[in-house]
């Protein structure tokens, strides 16, 4: 019985543990996180469209390219065709860059809210462990104790028992050796009348 109580208290306190982190997840401020929440969706969005833009001026080029081999200054157009592509390419470079560095500001600003939290929950949790240690030791404790009550408790039966079995034993060897002391007196009389009665 008293194993099966340890055995649920580490399960109530592993359950406590894991509950922690996904209460401090949840203290964070909703305005806070729908301001992370929109402008991670934005910088999705930049990013997207930079992508978008990119593969588009890749598109162009290529048609433009492709009628250049139709004029009469070839390189000429085929070098404004690049110009063209390389300025929408910065461009859209320049969008993708944009959502990047957003994006990994708001991961920045997450990880010193989390932190913050951290650092804000961390006597809590270390009175909580101090709390749940003391707790296990009280209850380790509690079952050893029992458990060498019982052990004692076992041993002391098992002396007694020792103990009237050896009681018992001295017993029957005292009613084993009156026994025969009676009967050797019956003999003995037996024999002594025997011997009396021939000689009558």
């Amino acid at each position: 019985m008293e194993y099966r109580s340890l055995s649920l208290a580490a399960c109530l306190i592993s359950l406590a543990c894991l509950a922690a982190p996904a209460l401090a997840d949840q203290a964070v401020d909703p305005a806070l996180e729908q301001d992370w929440k929109a402008r991670l969706d934005k910088a999705a969005a930049l990013q997207a469209e930079g992508k978008q833009r990119q593969a588009e001026a890749a598109r162009v080029q290529a048609l433009k390219d492709a009628e250049c081999e139709h004029k009469f200054l070839v390189n000429s157009c085929l070098n404004e065709s690049r110009e063209e592509y390389m300025v929408v390419s910065r461009q859209a470079r320049l969008l993708e860059n944009e959502g990047k560095a957003i994006e990994r500001q708001v991961k920045k600003e997450q990880l010193s809210e989390h932190d913050r939290q951290q650092r804000a929950e961390a006597p809590k949790r270390a009175a909580e462990l101090q709390a749940r240690q003391t707790e296990t030791a009280a209850l380790r404790d509690e079952a050893e104790s029992r458990e060498a009550a019982i052990r004692t408790d076992k041993e002391r039966k098992a002396a007694e028992g020792a103990r009237r079995k050896a009681d018992d034993a001295a017993k029957q060897r005292r009613k084993q050796q009156e026994h025969a002391a009676r009967v050797a007196e019956k003999m003995d009389k037996a024999a002594r009348r025997a011997a009396e009665a021939p000689g009558q």
